[in-house]
């Protein structure tokens, strides 16, 4: 089993993407490089792949020699409801092929207060899609360098984004050549191309050459018959997190929703964004 992305319907950008932008951005997305080889690999052993209780997937990136960033969503089992224990979470450090470069266990996990994990999805939801995950042993690997953030881009920007997913479970895949969109209530609408297991795949800027991450991929989508993928926003929440986890919290979790189902047209929030339910 996969762990599944969120999934949107329909999604209504903003005026200013309208039918010409969004061609123009999808016309700029590039082609996926699988990352099979060391040096393929090289520079982004940082990004791997999470583990999650041996039932799926998701991906993960370094932000200090002890912290994963990651989507909250991924701490969630979909068919029980509940939240897994952070001790069934493995990171996999630069995994490709069977190997790792690092291997991880996870001890403790923060999340935004305001994020729920619930049947009906809207985009603050998305928005706080957003997790940090503390390893049970810093990797200080001279290969296995932990990334820096930075500010949230802005539409038109070029990003790009490093992931495993379904279909690519045994090496990640770099897409260096993909685009901002939009911005919905503080998401970021991408072109980025992501699938299931792609859920925590961190997004790079590169100004001056130097990846930073960004946001993190929170869901795939569809704009006008065309794949998009949805970003969380860092800034102040991120921000949230680090200290949270400096004061030592996020070692229990409250009471967990009863059940992640989400039936079709399960909502609509003020930006018209119609959710249903990935599949199973």
């Amino acid at each position: 089993m996969i762990r599944p992305l969120l999934l949107l319907a329909a999604l209504v950008l903003p005026a200013a993407a309208g039918a010409q932008g969004l061609s123009d951005a999808m016309s700029t997305r590039g082609a996926l490089t699988r990352l099979d080889t060391g040096d393929q690999g090289r520079g982004w052993e940082a990004v791997g792949r999470l583990d999650i209780g041996g039932k799926g997937f998701c991906t993960g990136a370094l932000i200090a020699e002890d912290i994963v960033l990651t989507a909250a969503h991924c701490l969630y089992d979909k068919h029980r409801g509940t939240r897994v224990e952070v001790s069934e979470v493995e990171f996999l450090a630069g995994f490709r092929n069977g190997r790792a470069s690092a291997y991880r266990r996870v001890k403790r996990a923060v999340v935004p207060p305001d994020y729920r994990y619930a049947p009906e999805i809207t985009t603050a939801k998305v928005r706080h899609d957003l997790a940090l995950l503390e390893l049970d042993m810093p990797i200080r690997n001279t290969t296995v360098i932990p990334f820096d953030t930075d500010a949230r881009p802005d539409k038109g920007d070029r990003i790009g984004v490093v992931s495993y997913a379904h279909d690519r479970a045994e090496a990640p895949s770099l897409q260096e050549i993909c685009g901002v969109m939009g911005r919905q209530e503080g998401v970021l609408v991408m072109s980025c191309d992501v699938d299931f297991g792609s859920s925590g795949a961190p997004v790079f800027s590169f100004e001056a050459g130097v990846p930073r991450i960004v946001s993190v991929v929170s869901a795939k989508a569809e704009a006008d018959g065309a794949r998009v993928a949805l970003g969380t926003q860092l800034g102040e929440t991120l921000d949230g997190l680090r200290a949270a986890l400096d004061t030592g919290a996020g070692y229990a979790y409250g009471a967990a929703p009863l059940s992640n189902r989400i039936g079709i047209g399960g909502g609509r929030d003020q930006s018209g964004a119609k959710f249903i339910r990935a599949g199973e």
